[in-house]
């Protein structure tokens, strides 16, 4: 246990992630630990694909390539490695990292957490039985993964048993952190606000480079995109937190690119629940410290729920997507008109072959701000990219479709540059389910030095979502309204998706800005921003902390994940979209943020 700063640092946001980050860290870094994120509820079914092809795979390999060349340096240094790379294969990522630091002439304790993984437990789960979180549905048959998300805990013990290295399989993202801040600072399971503090940690960094400038909404603002510096924290024993980054490496930290990450994904600021903790954001305090260093505190915390959170992902069908260059005048009717026409011929062709109809299909046109629907302006482009998405029960009714494509480029409108790529590959549509399950349900065992420990979790937490998951409330001044300005004049905004919704983070660049954003910005107004692809209701979270809003918008992403058919399926760009529109203030404020 130890009383000084602990250093941790983040070299990976998802699978696919910079290769830069580990060498960066690892020499400039000065840290006690460096840990991984790599799976997203996709990424979970990709694993699931792999191993069945092969019994040897299922797992993150970046890890083990990103980390090799640097085995030595890390032994030396003394910096433990935190990873959820396991994903659904822990032993054989473990067998290839051993095998790494053979080569490297260097020794690990390496620790694996079993448990997260239940699809061995499917007919047991059927039975009980699960529902589906939004929609209440029974399991589907064609399950390919189950995972239930693990906490921090296992973590901790697995350092406490002397590991160097610990991988995990599916965790909340935040517990690669909070896992190691319990260890060394003996924070308990009841330590709630101190919890919450590291899991807000673990939040603020678990996308890497989004929280040093990356996606950040004054992106002109931002140095050497060429050479990111990747994440810092300095944690103290008191939850209090600095995000910084290495010196001498590109990026941007301040209140805004850190406020911006801290609402990312969250939905309700009160109420972030994750396995060890309901989290409580809404009064943090972001603070400038100095260059490329914001301090963080106000973090609280209240007991965990009795349960888990599992996600399931399942094959429904097959989707095809297909892109086409199209050029010339009136490039977007013609794009549209081809479009259509290939949807009408192939439906016919079906019928003829004995194929059902498709069971979705979506025309996007790149270049004439589809993304935007009702809010889009007429540009009347000259060049665009007719974007052709469908999906299909039958895997040969989509083989069909690819193979007339082609037939467009002689048979249709003119103009028909290239298919971009190529005949594109049919491929399996796999969607979400996710659903509750008692903690006592999970087992979960550290593996390490050839010993198999049990992991006991608390499972008496009983935090309810009704005690503190509805929005604050204030008073509306009486505000004067004289001028409108853009909303990216008055605020930062990120974007992002949770399964099938969009999370969207306003936050006030002075905080006498916040009574006119929040006044204009309505959930009524937002709703109606967003109509082209809303399905759901849109709920607005206050965070005064932060001088900030929280909106989530249910059902505004056509499905979600792969199983959408958008052009931007996992809601990146509604932020950007949302920036553009008017927000009305006083003259004085719109003189003011005018003339910067």
């Amino acid at each position: 246990m130890r009383s000084r700063t602990i250093r941790i640092g983040c070299a990976s946001a998802f699978w696919g992630d910079s290769s830069s980050a580990v060498p960066q860290l690892v020499k400039k870094g000065s840290l006690n630990y460096l840990v991984f994120d790599y799976l997203a509820e996709v990424t979970m079914s990709i694993l699931a694909a792999a191993k069945l092809k092969n019994k040897d795979m299922g797992y993150a390999g970046d890890f083990i390539k990103h980390i090799s060349p640097y085995l030595s340096s890390i032994k030396k240094n003394g910096i433990k490695l935190i990873s959820n790379a396991g994903g659904l294969n822990l032993e054989a990522c473990r067998s290839a990292l051993q095998k790494e630091a053979e080569k490297a002439g260097v020794e690990f304790k390496i620790a694996i957490i079993n448990g997260d993984n239940l699809k061995n437990q499917e007919e047991k789960l059927r039975k009980i039985p699960v529902a589906d979180l939004d929609t209440g549905h029974p399991m589907p048959d064609t399950i390919i993964s189950i995972n239930a998300y693990l906490g921090a805990v296992p973590i901790k013990r697995a350092l406490e048993e002397g590991a160097d290295i610990v991988i995990t399989g599916r965790c909340v993202d935040s517990a690669v952190v909070l896992g190691p801040l319990m260890y060394e600072f003996g924070w308990s399971t009841s330590d709630y606000d101190l919890l919450a503090s590291g899991t807000l940690a673990g939040h603020i960094v678990d996308c890497a480079t989004q929280c040093t400038g990356g996606n950040f909404t004054d992106w002109q603002m931002v140095p050497g995109f060429d050479d990111m510096g990747f994440p810092i924290l300095e944690i103290e024993k008191n939850g209090d937190f600095i995000v910084t980054k290495p010196r001498d490496t590109g990026g941007l930290i301040n209140k805004g690119s850190v406020a911006e990450q801290l609402l990312y994904e969250i939905g309700d600021p009160r109420a972030y629940i994750v396995p060890d903790v309901v989290c409580n954001f809404a009064e943090v305090k972001i603070e400038e410290t100095c260059h490329n260093e914001v301090k963080i505190t106000g973090a609280k915390g209240y007991p965990p729920t009795e349960t888990y959170k599992v996600c399931a992902t399942f094959q429904d069908g097959y989707h095809l997507s297909i892109p086409v260059v199209i050029g010339g005048i009136k490039a977007a009717e013609k794009a549209q008109l081809i479009g259509e026409s290939i949807i009408k011929k192939t439906s016919r062709m079906f019928r003829e072959a004995g194929y059902l109809e498709y069971t979705d299909t979506h025309i996007s046109i790149l270049g004439t701000e589809s993304i935007y629907g009702h809010n889009a302006k007429n540009l009347n482009p000259r060049e665009v990219v007719l974007r052709l998405k469908v999906t299909h029960s039958q895997k040969e009714a989509l083989i069909l479709l690819s193979r007339e494509i082609a037939h467009a480029a002689t048979g249709m409108a003119p103009g028909l540059i290239s298919l971009l790529g190529g005949r594109q590959t049919v491929s399996p549509l796999i969607r979400l389910y996710s659903f509750l399950i008692p903690k006592n349900l999970v087992h979960i065992t550290l593996d390490i030095n050839s010993k198999i420990i049990p992991i006991e979790i608390p499972t008496d937490g009983g935090y309810s979502l009704q005690d503190d998951s509805s929005a604050l409330s204030f008073p509306e001044p009486s505000l004067t309204i004289e001028k409108e300005v853009p909303l990216i004049l008055l605020a930062y905004a990120r974007s992002g998706d949770k399964g099938d919704d969009v999370l969207i983070g306003v936050i006030a660049r002075e905080n006498e800005f916040l009574p006119y954003i929040r006044a204009s910005l309505t959930t009524e107004v937002i709703s109606s921003y967003f109509s082209h692809v809303l399905k759901g209701k849109v709920s607005r979270f206050e965070v005064p902390g932060i001088s900030g809003l929280n909106f989530q918008l249910k059902h505004a992403l056509g499905g979600g994940g792969m199983a959408s058919l958008f052009i931007d399926s996992q809601g990146k760009s509604y932020a950007q979209q949302l920036l553009d529109i008017p927000i009305g203030v006083p003259a004085n404020i719109a003189e003011m943020v005018l003339s910067k």
